[in-house]
């Protein structure tokens, strides 16, 4: 594995132009509510002031819901467009994949204060799926927080619980590392827990709430795991 050249000038330039980008979009996002809210504003000029601030309080509301739908529907577009397709892999951190991870990961950011509101529901489901997440029947993810959708899979019925953190990367000295997370059917990942790169999570397992599960940690079906780092605390009969 080699460096890239030139990776500095790369990244610098990109982040002079995708930061205005962001920007743009979270604008784009909200013309529609926008809109909306003049045309409101334009009909109910005549009322009184406490007819307009009850209209128009709403009309903001309503329009701050669109903007969230429409910027995920925006970022999990790109996302489709410029989501990686790689199996587990590794560069050195002056590279390409860390330019392409990059990228990936700033348009998600982009949709993460949207993606707050908007978590759990379908919604929020089908952004994941957008941004390449194989998510299964009923699953309920209620965080902003699963990163790298394309290294995810996440089985039938399963929980993710408030703030849990999913990362399929990870930097370490000999640059960056990509491996897939595979979480099974019928699995409870508990609030503000962590789950690595490379760990395999068996089918109705528990995670318990907060804890830490190494890169590379692989938990058999029907077993509690618990704390940081996460160890196995009993089976489930």
């Amino acid at each position: 594995m080699t460096k890239m050249k030139g990776f500095k000038w790369v990244q610098t330039i990109l982040s002079i132009i995708i930061m205005p980008i962001g920007f743009v979009i979270w604008g784009i996002a909200a013309s529609p509510g926008v809109f909306f809210f003049l045309e409101i504003s334009n009909m109910t000029a005549d009322w009184t002031n406490w007819q307009r601030s009850i209209v128009l309080g709403i009309t903001l509301g309503i329009g701050g819901l669109l903007w969230c739908i429409i910027d995920l529907l925006i970022v999990g577009i790109l996302g489709m467009i410029i989501r990686p397709k790689l199996e587990d892999t590794k560069e050195p951190t002056e590279s390409m994949l860390t330019i392409r991870w990059g990228v990936f990961s700033v348009f998600h950011r982009l949709a993460q204060p949207s993606l707050k509101w908007m978590v759990p529901s379908f919604v929020g489901n089908i952004y994941y799926s957008m941004m390449g997440c194989k998510v299964g029947k009923g699953v309920q993810i209620n965080s902003s927080f699963v990163n790298d959708c394309f290294m995810v899979e996440i089985g039938d019925r399963t929980i993710i619980g408030g703030d849990a953190t999913i990362n399929g990367h990870l930097f370490e000295r000999d640059g960056i590392h990509l491996s897939k997370v595979k979480i099974g059917k019928k699995v409870v990942i508990g609030a503000g827990s962590q789950i690595n790169p490379g760990c395999v999570i068996g089918d109705g397992s528990v995670v318990a709430s907060r804890a830490v599960l190494p890169k590379f940690t692989n938990i058999p079906q029907k077993e509690i795991w618990g704390g940081i780092p996460a160890k196995f605390i009993k089976k489930i009969e």
